[in-house]
């Protein structure tokens, strides 16, 4: 093989292959951040990884917020897409617009089917709610489940 062919190879094999190991990089880097969203119908059914992060949406069910204890900050509420409820446990200051039969989205890790919340985002305004939220309560809603005044009312 022809020296200068020889190096022009060598050159073109390295750069693909310098290439290959920043996106592989890149890749794991990411797939560590990465949080997928689910609805509590699907956490319910056991649609999930162990250690994976999840974002979980839909509506505080009301009657279901607790403060486990008057000296921590610790609370667990339960979400529900009005098919299926997911218990939720929060162990930081919830935010100021939380409150029962609002929507939420939740973000943290699924042990034992209950989420240890990282982050709780609630709705910022009375009309807002996530759209992948509101499709599932929608999808629900078609699919024969029910849910009270203050569910119906969330959604609109």
């Amino acid at each position: 093989m022809n020296p200068k062919r020889r190096q022009r190879l060598v050159l073109i094999l390295s750069g693909v292959l310098l290439a290959g190991t920043a996106a592989a990089v890149i890749l794991y880097a990411n797939s560590q951040s990465i949080s997928w969203y689910k609805h509590p119908s699907e956490i319910a059914a056991g649609d999930y990884l162990v250690d994976q992060k999840v974002r979980i949406g839909g509506l505080v069910k009301a009657g279901s917020f607790r403060q486990l204890d008057q000296d921590t900050l610790k609370t667990e509420f339960l979400v529900t897409d009005c098919m299926s409820d997911v218990k939720v446990s929060y162990n930081k200051i919830l935010p100021d617009l939380f409150r029962e039969g609002q929507s939420v989205v939740v973000e943290g890790k699924v042990i034992d089917g209950v989420v240890k919340a990282s982050q709780v985002l609630a709705k910022h305004d009375e009309k807002y709610m996530p759209p992948e939220a509101k499709a599932a309560l929608d999808a629900a809603q078609q699919g024969g489940a029910t849910c009270d005044a203050s569910y119906a009312e969330a959604t609109q």
